[in-house]
């Protein structure tokens, strides 16, 4: 594929998007007079329409999504969106619908929040929800905010909070936000968290655990009741990140299993469209003990309908405008309710055969850190490869090659060079054949042929980066090539 111009490489004085007939009236300006008018765009490209519209489709056709092809980022969960859920959120009603609208103008709208709320209460086993959250990492910083608010409560804010080595890195940045230092808490051979580690950095002076589960390994940590009793017998509260429920739903309910706050992610776990920056929604559910804390407003069902609840004392407040990202949170409950309890189950049951499928294909191909079961994603390493020169990032690189979108890179840290896998619940086993057969003929590559991986890609529009350099020196202004 040739390298795609940029518009203004295409532009020349000489061109013309449209040409309009000379005014048959006279010009008045005198209006503008004293007004902030720009009299013209200096260096603004000049090209023609048809050089317009073939210029943004092919970069169109440029881009990689998940319409046409697998996207195994691992714990990120980039599913196929059904697209029954676009069109309910594009129906003219709830389209239309302004946040400024009074609540008995949108009892409608209402109704898909509260509805959408019960919903995930029973998936999760919580009491309550708020939507407001915009992504997952607002709704991180809720639950650290709902923590804090109610230790302070109790007269004993606390200092700390623990945080497994395999986290999340927003989990340290969410608790840091909310004035915590933060203590790591090591993981055990089987990429777990360590029991013993876990009973001696437990203090009086912790706050909270964050833990991911099932972890970023793709490891259910199954001491999750014993996990939940350590932190409670020294009055602290155990947070869920929920970004990889997509292993869980219909299967585990965190709110049973000792898990006082949870985030969700319904643009990952219940398919809405997820990447290229939003929107995203990161619902926080809790037990009832912090359900007075939750933010505000509060959607209520009651006999004249649903109304919003502004009248909370103990709310921590408003925490993003409106109530959340609604027409993301209708597509969510479009996707929940056509599924259904027995379809959820069954995301979870497909989501880790899937992911099973390619560890099994992959073993002894690629190295694996961690011998435990895992669930809906799994996580290799460059060890073997690196043994010749070939990195984590050659082989993402490469897979560029075989029209496959790289999985996750470099993460979690405690596996070095690692390639995180997540196939989720939408891939076929022809797709998963597809990708693992590219898996393994770059590990023949690097063998053979290394100089194909250390030059790859070669056939993406873009060729291999200087990636370290990119960052540190960023172009963000075009300007007309000297001579």
């Amino acid at each position: 594929m040739s390298r795609e111009p940029l518009i203004f490489e295409l532009s020349a004085a000489t061109k013309k998007g449209f040409a309009l007939p000379k005014l048959d009236v006279p010009e008045k300006t005198e209006a503008l007079q004293g007004l902030a008018v720009r009299a013209g765009i200096p260096g603004f490209p000049q090209v023609s329409e048809v050089e317009v519209v073939r210029h943004f489709t092919r970069l169109s056709q440029a881009n990689f999504c998940i319409d046409t092809s697998f996207y195994p980022l691992g714990s990120c969960t980039m599913k196929y969106n059904p697209k029954i859920n676009e069109k309910v959120a594009a129906i003219p009603d709830f389209l239309g619908s302004h946040p400024y609208a009074p609540p008995e103008l949108v009892q409608g709208n209402l109704e898909v929040l509260k509805t959408l709320e019960e919903c995930l209460v029973e998936i999760t086993g919580m009491d309550a929800f708020t939507l407001q959250p915009s992504a997952g990492a607002q709704g991180e910083l809720v639950g650290m905010m709902l923590i804090r608010a109610c230790l302070k409560e109790r007269g004993d804010p606390r200092k700390i909070v623990l945080i497994p080595d395999s986290a999340h890195g927003t989990n340290p940045s969410s608790a840091h936000i909310c004035g915590y230092r933060v203590r790591e808490v090591k993981s055990n051979d089987r990429g777990t968290i360590d029991l013993d580690a876990l009973a001696r950095d437990m203090t009086e002076e912790v706050a909270a655990l964050m833990v991911t589960n099932p972890n970023t390994l793709g490891v259910f940590e199954s001491d999750i009741l014993r996990i939940g009793e350590i932190v409670h017998a020294k009055g602290g509260l155990v947070y869920m990140d929920g970004a990889n429920m997509n292993a869980l739903v219909g299967k585990f309910r965190p709110g049973d299993m000792g898990v006082d706050i949870i985030h969700l992610n319904l643009h990952k776990t219940f398919s809405t469209p997820h990447g290229g920056g939003g929107p995203g929604s990161g619902p926080v559910g809790v037990k009832k003990q912090l359900e007075p804390l939750l933010p505000i407003p509060v959607v209520e069902k009651g006999k004249a309908g649903y109304s919003l609840d502004f009248s909370r004392p103990r709310s921590i407040g408003r925490v993003r405008s409106f109530y959340g990202s609604f027409l993301v949170e209708l597509k969510a409950l479009a996707y929940i309710l056509t599924l259904g309890a027995a379809g959820l189950k069954e995301v979870a049951e497909i989501a880790v055969l899937n992911s099973n499928y390619i560890r099994k294909s992959l073993e002894g191909v690629y190295h694996l850190k961690y011998a435990s079961p895992t669930l809906h994603e799994c996580v290799f390493s460059d060890k073997f490869q690196k043994e010749r020169g070939i990195l984590n990032i050659d082989i993402a690189k490469r897979l560029i090659d075989y029209g496959l979108h790289p999985p996750t890179m470099s993460f979690p840290l405690i596996v070095p060079g690692a390639l995180m896998i997540e196939p989720t619940e939408t891939e076929s086993r022809r797709d998963l054949d597809q990708f693992i057969g590219a898996m393994k003929a770059i590990a023949r590559e690097a063998v053979e042929t290394p100089e194909l991986l250390k030059s790859a890609p070669h056939v993406s529009p873009v060729r291999r980066l200087d990636e370290t350099a990119a960052a540190r020196n960023p172009v963000l202004r075009w300007e007309e090539p000297k001579g």
